[in-house]
């Protein structure tokens, strides 16, 4: 037994060889492909591709017998050189086959020179390109992303759009390379095509320690506060950092209020799901754009939950441990490689581009399949507002059909947008006074012959100017309609002015005045030096002038029929109560008799008829016919004198002591105007009225038409139907209205 043991042991040792020197072989047959990587790992986007990309290789590693991925990381800093500098030492040193990485458009197209030099792939992660590259002019790019900032600027655009707001203020982040410049020209021609203009465009420093540019950025914020009027801000594209330090600020100086918009692009809108809460407090009510991706399917949960896992313990500090787009885009990079390293026999690095580019395979939210050197899937951004500690979803937005609430775009969109400062109940209107914006100076005549229209007086017990009357009226209505319907407040001043019309209208030109309230006539003459708005009365000039007394009188009761009109009813009467009495004598007992009782019967007869009131029977058919004509004729003249009698007794009749303008020449009889306006000049030079009188105050009138001063007074319409409401028994209109001024009266005039 003794023997048979060392035996026993040698044969144990000779198997335990042949496992260990069969699985050596295995390893050194099975081939190892080299992967650069190219992130900035100080930044939440590094982190998260780095955790992401490392899950991919131990999984894949651990599940395949055929091929070994080695991960070479290096950090960019987030400088585009510094990643020159690295792929280009990866791909001499390190011997990589392909590049995965770089965050930004700059780091992209510099990293892609290196690949194309060494014909090495590139596999970019940014969606930070202003338009899609081209694949003739880098062939060895390969985008991990179907997005580019053209997509998501024309987002914008439809979003500004369906809410109108006219001006906008940008902020983006400073770059050295200059890389923002071309979006905020495609954003900048995306707005002018629906009418909307950027006000101001906000650039903030880079936010890198030991700088902090907070002081730089409130400054910058003061400028928006103190000179701007905006307040539709958009966040084109900033790192984390900064735009929390803008939010700081923005918070700070009362940006986040109610009528304030934040727009938010998915430079910094795709960290949402990791950014600390109580930056998201800062920003209640903003709304972000971010490109959408599936969560429910089996495959992503499981890798979110291995995510969580690795980032928390790799990264403890971090406030939220959710993967986000750039987790899953560097997660499917992974596989993607590994799937095209499979179909291909011999690594060959043109091949294996070709391979990656033909790969057709199921991500962790999508199919990858690409088209022109990018994802091929559809464009989707989605829209979300930042609400409490998260956010809430509220809708889609595609490039061909816009915006929906649902992923089939069936049906209109209706966002129900929680905006800053808690406002639901209306849209915010996107604009406020700059706190140091000058008011119009709006210059009002102090004297007016009419104060209804304009009236300018001084009140002692609260030491100010008040301004009243139709068109300052008018002009307030103007402004609050602005304000409830615009949401535009006006910030003004009036200004009181002494002296003529004319030369009111000129200061307006020479910018004493920003613009004139009052009752100005539009002519020629003053459009020559300022722009009128639609008028708001009729024009025209007319006459005006007393009225001749009238008597009261005992037989006014006359006065409906003419002298000729009741002689002639009376020679109807007596005809008719001739005939009847000749006809009926003969046969009617009733008028028969002395011949005193037949012609009173025959008077009364025909006398009662007028009220038909007659008692007495008719026997003659003659008398009968007559009788009939007779009671048509009394029909219509009772009707005509009841309406003409009615008529006189509850309207006067005014009849002028003027009745035309040519009697005024002839006789040279004295008019009366206003004197500040151009009514005096027009009677002279265009009317050939040669003894015009000049009317101060419309109380003057009267007592210049009593005392014989004045015959006749030519007012502009509105001044003339308010003077003859207020004086209806006494004057009247005579004769035709001028038209003057072509197309109005009483203007609001604005500077050119």
């Amino acid at each position: 037994m003794f023997s048979y043991a060392p035996s026993k042991l040698m044969f144990f040792f000779f198997f335990l060889s042949i496992i260990l020197s069969n699985n050596s072989v295995t390893q050194a047959l099975s081939p190892n492909t080299n992967i650069g990587v190219i992130i900035d790992e100080g930044s939440r986007a590094g982190k998260e591709q780095k955790t992401a990309i490392e899950i991919a290789v131990q999984k894949l590693n651990s599940g395949s017998k055929n091929r070994n991925l080695t991960l070479h990381f290096k950090n960019s800093s987030g400088d585009p050189l510094e990643a020159a500098d690295s792929a280009n030492e990866l791909i001499k040193q390190q011997n990589v086959r392909v590049i995965i990485g770089t965050d930004s458009w700059e780091e992209t197209t510099l990293v892609a020179k290196t690949g194309q030099r060494d014909q090495i792939p590139i596999i970019s992660l940014t969606s930070d390109s202003s338009q899609p590259l081209s694949p003739l002019q880098w062939p060895f790019l390969i985008q991990m992303t179907n997005l580019d900032m053209s997509g998501e600027i024309n987002c914008i655009t439809s979003f500004v759009q369906s809410y109108n707001w006219k001006r906008v203020i940008v902020i983006y982040e400073d770059n050295v390379y200059g890389g923002e410049y071309e979006a905020l020209s495609l954003l900048s021609e995306s707005l002018q095509n629906i009418s909307c203009i950027i006000e101001h465009r906000l650039v903030v420093p880079h936010f890198t320690l030991p700088f902090d540019p907070k002081e730089t950025i409130r400054d910058k914020l003061v400028e928006v506060l103190t000179s701007k009027q905006s307040r539709v801000f958009i966040l084109l594209k900033s790192t984390l950092p900064t735009a929390t330090r803008v939010f700081e600020e923005a918070n700070k100086l009362g940006f986040m209020g109610q009528d304030s918009v934040w727009i938010i692009g998915d430079t910094v809108s795709s960290f949402l799901d990791s950014i600390d809460p109580s930056v998201l407090q800062l920003v209640q009510g903003a709304l972000g754009i971010k490109q959408y991706y599936s969560d429910k399917n089996t495959q992503f949960q499981n890798f979110r939950t291995n995510f969580k896992a690795n980032f928390r313990s790799n990264y403890p500090t971090e406030d939220k441990f959710e993967p986000g787009i750039h987790a899953i885009r560097a997660y499917d990079s992974v596989e993607t490689i590994s799937q095209a390293l499979d179909r291909l026999g011999n690594l060959n690095d043109t091949k294996l581009l070709d391979t990656i580019l033909s790969s057709n395979l199921s991500g962790l939210t999508d199919r990858i399949t690409f088209q022109n050197g990018r994802l091929s899937m559809p464009q989707i951004l989605q829209l979300v507002n930042i609400i409490g500690k998260s956010y809430k979803e509220l809708g889609f937005w595609s490039p061909e059909l816009g915006f929906s609430n649902n992923l089939e775009f069936v049906g209109d969109h209706d966002f129900g947008v929680n905006w800053p400062g808690g406002l639901m109940n209306r849209i915010p209107k996107g604009w406020a006074m700059p706190t140091n914006a000058r008011k119009m100076r709006i210059g009002v005549p102090d004297s007016t012959s009419f104060d209804r229209f304009v009236k300018v007086e001084w009140i002692e017990s609260t030491n100010e100017t008040k301004y009243s009357g139709f068109c300052i009226d008018v002009f307030k209505a103007v402004v609050t309609t602005l304000e409830e319907q615009y949401r535009y407040t006006l910030a003004y001043e009036f200004v009181n002015h002494s002296g003529a019309y004319d030369d009111m209208v000129e200061q307006v030109y020479y910018k004493k005045y920003d613009a004139v309230v009052g009752d100005v006539t539009i002519l020629a003459n003053r459009s020559k030096y300022v722009e009128f708005t639609q008028p708001f009365t009729e024009s025209g000039l007319s006459m005006v002038v007393p009225v001749k007394s009238e008597p009261q009188r005992a037989w006014k009761f006359m006065r409906p029929f003419t002298v000729e009109m009741w002689l002639a009813t009376c020679g109807i009467l007596l005809y008719t109560m001739f005939v009847v009495w000749f006809m009926e004598h003969q046969v009617n007992r009733e008028f028969r008799g002395p011949w005193k009782d037949q012609l009173g019967t025959a008077l009364w007869f025909t006398f009662s008829s007028l009220f038909f009131a007659h008692k007495e029977k008719i026997r003659s058919n003659h008398s009968k016919a007559v009788v009939v004509v007779w009671l048509f004729v009394v029909f219509i003249l009772t009707s005509s004198y009841t309406a003409s009698l009615t008529s006189m007794l509850t309207v006067r009749m005014l009849e002028p002591t003027v009745t035309n303008i040519e009697w005024l020449r002839k006789t040279n009889a004295p008019v009366g105007c206003d004197p500040d306006s151009f009514v005096h000049n027009y009677l002279i030079n265009v009317l050939k009225l040669n003894n015009v009188k000049n009317i101060t105050f419309q109380k003057d009138y009267p007592d210049n038409f009593k005392n014989g001063t004045i015959s006749a007074a030519f007012l502009e319409l509105p001044y003339q139907k308010y003077f003859v409401s207020e004086y209806c028994n006494e004057y009247t209109t005579v004769g035709p209205s001028y038209q003057l001024g072509g197309l109005g009266f009483y203007k609001f005039l604005v500077r050119w």
